[in-house]
């Protein structure tokens, strides 16, 4: 049997896997069980809905109904969103909509364009 890398957050060596993600019962941390040599050397790479690679200055579309907390108002599907920034946040793109202005965005609700 393989041995499991311990936890990088608790460095617990209580760790299992499961659909290829790999699961610390004691923190509740989660990670990726494959090890992508390439995108180490890179740093992350972030994708869209479909799984394409984003980088910054990439033109983008929402996929869906976004309410924008606030009471702001709603970005609707369909919005293109042009010029893109990448950023290691929970909400990885920073961008400005047109009517909205400056805001983040998680990449799983836009699609490359």
């Amino acid at each position: 049997m393989n041995a499991l890398p311990p936890c990088p957050q608790c460095a617990s060596a209580f760790v299992y896997e499961d659909a290829g993600t790999l699961i610390c019962p004691e923190c509740a941390h989660e990670w990726s069980a494959r090890t992508d040599i390439e995108s180490e050397a890179v740093g992350r790479v972030y994708r869209d809905s479909v799984g394409n690679a984003l980088h910054d200055g990439d033109t983008v579309t929402v996929i869906k109904d976004l309410k924008l907390k606030g009471g702001g108002g709603v970005v609707k599907m369909g919005t293109k969103v042009k010029n893109i920034r990448l950023v290691d946040a929970d909400h990885d793109i920073d961008c400005k909509i047109d009517g909205f202005g400056p805001m983040s965005l998680k990449s799983e609700f836009v699609k490359k364009t």
